[in-house]
């Protein structure tokens, strides 16, 4: 993919970010692409080495989808980043890294801040079974009951529990420790059962990433 494509594909799925987002693109040593947001820039250049410090290099290295806070010795500025790899013949041939201001992460601790009535309800991770976007709001299902959440699934889903939450769905993420069964569904895709019943799909899309998460 050249450099052109790369800036066509990245500007059509920028949507995707939230806007506070900076998007950089790699190779396997350097960076190709990287197009900053208003609130955060890292200053990359396209033919940029990529330091063994970022989160582009871990994701490389364990070729998994990589999340890290890194300090500003790095860029000069502190940041968040999430890396996909992309891969090629099984191996990582490059990296897609979204880049948050560190004052993002303030909301992020070991809960979510759950909206209920007219009241907040701190819910720890392990209590929240799935997430779903639904009427462009961001709903959380836990053992505490139903809330909304002020950001939406793509702001929310860099920051979850990688051991625990998978997204499934360009409307769900879910927490594995509440599948009660997976089951067939239509077009080599699965529908979950959840403890308390409720059924998810897992779309086509995410379908093939899910197996191999869940080793099934």
């Amino acid at each position: 993919m050249d450099n052109f494509s790369v800036s066509s594909v990245m500007e059509t799925f920028r949507e995707l970010f939230p806007k506070e987002t900076s998007i950089a693109v790699s190779d396997a040593q350097h960076f190709i692409y990287y197009k900053p947001s208003k609130h955060i820039d890292l200053k990359i250049k396209p033919g940029d080495k990529i330091s063994e410090d970022t989160v582009t290099y871990k994701a490389l290295s364990i070729e998994q989808k990589t999340s890290d806070h890194i300090n500003s010795k790095v860029f000069g500025t502190p940041y968040f980043g999430t890396s996909v790899p992309i891969f090629d013949a099984g191996r990582p041939q490059g990296c897609v890294t979204a880049i948050l201001p560190s004052k993002q992460l303030r909301f992020l601790s070991s809960f979510l801040t759950v909206q209920m009535n007219d009241s907040w309800v701190p819910t720890p991770y392990q209590e929240v079974m799935f997430l779903e976007a639904q009427n462009r709001k961001t709903w959380v299902q836990s053992e505490r009951g139903t809330g909304a959440h002020k950001f939406s699934l793509s702001e929310l889903e860099p920051h979850l529990p990688d051991d625990s939450f998978i997204r499934c769905h360009r409307s769900y993420i879910i927490n594995v420790n509440y599948i009660a069964e997976i089951q067939p569904d239509t077009h080599s895709t699965f529908l979950l059962i959840m403890k308390d019943r409720t059924k998810i799909p897992v779309s086509q899309t995410y379908a093939s990433h899910f197996r191999k998460i869940l080793s099934f």
